[in-house]
């Protein structure tokens, strides 16, 4: 059996390393970098939360030009540039002492983030067939996940002690967890750059079948902030539950991703793979909006069983969603410019962080039960439109507009990307992920 953490020895280990050790930092970084800002710093609330949302919106509009400059340079040692900066940035934090550094800390951190994930993104595609990206993808999900479970153990810790030292700490040891990634990925095969020609500024915008992709992949990332914040103020607001099972779920959703999501991106190999199992993600996640809506006006343990069955359903289409999304993120990528076509990619996790919050709030604890289920529904649409816009990106290519490989079929004369085989045409370079 697949084991869902460890891939095979090699580049692919390597790449799972580098994810586990940056990852074991965030995690410890996230649970306790707001008590950091608000207790130690002494920032308020309102201004954290400003500073951050400046922050990760520079990081969307960055993640194209860094990316770009992957496809350049060569993607090895940019994503090793970008987490060496990463690492600096946590750094910064532990000087800070005022909002306007809090904010250029912040900028800075979230600029390298998102090139880095740009970066590493060309990496894995300039070192792993294309058939095989997916089945990594979700090793390194699997690794994400068990990174941020370690984390976030240790920054409980310092939670517990409540102490200056102990915050400090956990900044330190994401500092280092950065250093450690960018020494890792020092030893992959570094893959040459694209050398592509200078384009447009537009670059990726163009590509007017791609941005429809990232945008109704955008709408499927509202799945993120929704555990995180929707299911939460729903608990809290609309249910008798008790308010522990917040963190019982995220730690459900934290382990079956874990454990199944290698088995969950197994046959996800192609574009028509790819959209089927975003298309059934999107009939899962609307089954489970419909029961976490019937959790309302519920005794607590009919209300706490309905939201576990709500959590379930709610992994399993998260699940199918990203082993789709990786795909065809990579798959509908022209092979010399992955980096900037990630790095745009990417902002769709940017917007659906920053917009999710706003959007659920409303739907979710503003319209109660018919807010769950519009949810459900625009999910659903979303998936189902993900389909035609990835074949007409498809078939731009087949027509030698945009310099992706793919072979026509059907009985519509539409361009279809084949199962498991590249779907990029030969490139003097190719490009690395995450």
């Amino acid at each position: 059996m697949t084991n869902p953490l460890v891939p095979p020895a090699g580049p692919r280990r390597v790449l799972a390393l580098a994810q586990l050790a940056n990852s074991a930092g965030d995690g410890a970084y996230y649970v306790t970098s707001a008590l950091y800002f608000t207790h130690v710093v002494g920032l308020a609330p309102a201004r954290v939360g400003l500073g951050l949302t400046l922050a990760w919106a520079v990081g969307s509009l960055v993640g194209v030009p860094l990316g770009r400059l992957a496809d350049r340079r060569g993607p090895r040692g940019t994503a090793v540039l970008l987490a060496l900066a990463t690492g600096l940035a946590v750094a910064s934090f532990l000087v800070v002492r005022g909002f306007v550094p809090f904010v250029a800390a912040a900028c800075a951190y979230a600029a390298a983030q998102s090139g880095l994930a740009a970066a590493r993104q060309a990496l894995l595609a300039g070192l792993v067939p294309a058939g095989e990206r997916t089945g990594l993808l979700a090793h390194l999900q699997s690794t994400l996940n068990a990174g941020l479970a370690v984390g976030a153990g240790l920054g409980g810790l310092a939670l517990h002690a409540g102490t200056r030292a102990a915050y400090l700490g956990v900044f330190a040891l994401d500092a280092v967890s950065f250093l450690l990634c960018a020494a890792l990925l020092l030893r992959l095969p570094s893959p040459p750059a694209a050398g592509v020609t200078r384009r447009h500024g537009t670059g990726v915008l163009r590509d007017r079948p791609y941005v429809l992709v990232t945008l109704l992949n955008t709408v499927l990332l509202l799945r993120m902030p929704l555990l995180s914040l929707g299911v939460p103020l729903w608990i809290t607001e609309r249910t008798s539950a008790p308010a522990w099972l917040v963190s019982a779920l995220f730690v459900l959703n934290t382990a079956v991703v874990m454990v199944f999501q290698v088995r969950m991106a197994h046959g996800v190999t192609g574009l028509a793979s790819a959209t089927r199992a975003i298309r059934r993600s999107g009939f899962v996640m609307l089954a489970s909006c419909a029961v976490f809506a019937l959790s309302s006006g519920t005794p607590p343990w009919v209300a706490a069983g309905i939201l576990v069955a709500g959590a379930v359903l709610q992994v399993v289409a998260e699940m199918q969603q990203s082993a789709g999304s990786w795909q065809l993120g990579l798959g509908l990528a022209p092979a010399d410019r992955v980096g900037e076509y990630q790095g745009f990619f990417g902002t769709g996790v940017t917007v659906a962080r920053t917009m999710g919050p706003l959007v659920l709030t409303a739907l979710l604890v503003g319209w109660g039960t018919p807010g769950w289920l519009l949810l459900g529904v625009l999910m659903l649409g979303a998936s189902y439109g993900t389909g035609p816009a990835a074949r007409w990106a498809a078939a731009r290519t087949a027509d030698g507009n945009t310099g992706r490989g793919c072979a026509r079929g059907g009985d519509s004369g539409t361009a279809v990307v084949a199962e498991n085989r590249p779907v990029r045409r030969p490139s003097k370079a190719r490009l690395p992920a995450t």
